[in-house]
């Protein structure tokens, strides 16, 4: 390693943020980078340990230490090569991923784990600024066709890596734009639209080709696919969780992914379907205390909401590691966002009971309990609500930020694939029981993290390009050498 023991000479040291006063005024990415000096000290801060953990905490992988050690040594392209090994989209898993693999940093023992994830996105922003990241057009094709349904960062995953392996690839995308969830549920201000253009047009010069306001099983008929050699499903876990609780169907009570995808669209100038919810002058509550939910508290505000508030039906977490959870598991722990600082009202262990509305059907307030879970051993926790706890909340827009329930059923009806007790697409080594379908992402494993779905529509890569061919030499998971970038 370039630096042995500078993880005792180095502190971590984080990117700051615009203050909360002009960052809310817009929908910009709000971080401040760091030098290229204190980036280089942070990756010295690596600490060459015998097992990296790191590798382990990463679902897709990364070798980690070896770019930390090119960074350190200021060698920044081959820093994104090693990178891009693994990792098809660093860009996005720079600036969304929760960093696992932080958690598992052995540094984190005794200390502030290493910074991997700002690390990673300056190599690939440094890649893209120096012109490191070439299009790379397949010296030769399979003549093998393969439909991707869904463009999301498993479906975009598994398209570069099919047609870099020379075959012939569609994505179907059934909204206006590609990106899935990047592009109409993460917000602008953590996500800048352009990142994934810039990607996407990549994608495009290697051959990949995309139509949008294609819904595969709707406008657009399943049978059309019988001209591919291989389908790939990415679609996603998009059933939204609701509340069985009186109100539920009043005017401002709205699903979150509604409400940032209108948001994100108005951005843009483009058309939106049905009423437009807005936050402006309103008393927000948002319910549900997840990474959706805190975006919705960032756009509330943005949008000049009266005021913000957040529920949560779990217990508050600790502020630090729980004994639960020792390293090098993911951590039971208090997570606050930027969101929440730039301001927001966080209630835990609260239950909706009701939403109140007026005469005319508009909400106006939310009627809420304290409750409390009842741990029985080998039984499931029981919600328990506290008397004497009723609160009225005045309220004219709520948010369920609840995750989701599982994938559609439209594509395994139409095509005959099986699925699980909680709906997810079954399949072994990403092979559905309908031979040339496979699937990955959140419709195979269900709800889960970006890196998750790249990670998963790589390896369904591989065993697509195995069914077609016989045999693959698509890498995943740091096998292999490493590509030209």
């Amino acid at each position: 390693m370039g630096k042995i023991g500078g993880f005792k000479e180095f502190h971590r040291k984080d990117e700051t943020n615009i203050v909360v006063e002009e960052r809310v005024k817009n929908y910009k990415e709000y971080t401040v980078p760091l030098k290229e000096s204190d980036l280089k000290e942070q990756g010295g801060r690596c600490m060459d340990c015998g097992i990296p953990f790191c590798h382990s905490g990463c679902p897709l992988g990364n070798l980690i230490p070896d770019f930390n050690d090119m960074v350190y040594k200021e060698e920044w392209q081959q820093a994104s090569k090693i990178l891009h090994s693994t990792n098809n989209f660093p860009e996005f898993t720079g600036r969304l991923c929760p960093a696992p693999c932080e958690k598992s940093c052995v540094l984190g023992i005794i200390d502030d784990p290493v910074s991997i994830e700002n690390i990673e996105k300056n190599i690939v922003e440094k890649a893209f600024a120096n012109g490191w990241i070439q299009v790379e057009v397949p010296k030769h094709r399979t003549g093998k066709t393969v439909a991707v349904i869904g463009s999301g960062p498993a479906g975009l995953a598994a398209a570069q890596q099919l047609n870099r392996a020379g075959h012939n690839v569609t994505v179907f995308e059934r909204d206006d734009e590609i990106g899935g969830l990047l592009r109409y549920g993460i917000p602008n201000f953590k996500l800048e639209k352009e990142i994934i253009d810039r990607r996407v047009d990549i994608l495009e010069k290697e051959g990949v080709i995309f139509k949008t306001n294609t819904n595969v099983g709707g406008n657009y008929d399943i049978k059309n696919l019988d001209y591919f050699d291989a389908i790939v499903l990415c679609g996603g876990a998009t059933k939204r969780r609701s509340l069985p609780v009186k109100g539920i169907e009043s005017k401002g009570v709205y699903q979150a992914m509604d409400f940032l995808t209108q948001q994100t669209k108005q951005l843009f100038n483009k058309p939106v379907e049905g009423e437009i919810i807005s936050a402006e002058n309103k008393n927000v509550i948002v319910i549900g205390g997840g990474d959706t939910g805190s975006d919705c508290v960032g756009t509330s505000n943005r949008q000049g909401a009266k005021s913000v508030t957040n529920f949560e039906i779990m217990p508050k977490p600790p502020l630090h590691r729980s004994e639960t959870t020792p390293w090098p598991f993911w951590p039971l722990q208090l997570k606050t966002s930027s969101s929440h600082e730039e301001g927001c009202g966080r209630n835990w262990l609260i239950n909706t009971k009701e939403f109140v509305t007026d005469a005319k059907g508009n909400l106006t307030a939310l009627k809420t309990v304290e409750v409390e879970w009842e741990i029985i051993p080998g039984q499931r926790p029981k919600l328990i609500e506290k008397p004497n706890t009723e609160k009225t909340w005045p309220c004219e827009l709520a948010l369920l930020a609840l995750g989701f329930t599982g994938p559609e059923a439209t594509l395994s009806e139409q095509l005959g694939v099986e699925v699980d007790a909680r709906t997810n697409y079954k399949a072994v080594n990403y092979q559905t029981n309908v031979p040339h379908v496979f699937v990955a992402g959140d419709m195979h494993r269900g709800q889960s993290l970006i890196v998750w779905a790249i990670s998963e529509g790589r390896e369904a890569a591989k065993s697509v390009d195995e069914y077609l061919m016989s045999k693959s030499y698509l890498q995943t998971k740091g096998k292999g050498d490493l590509p030209s970038v």
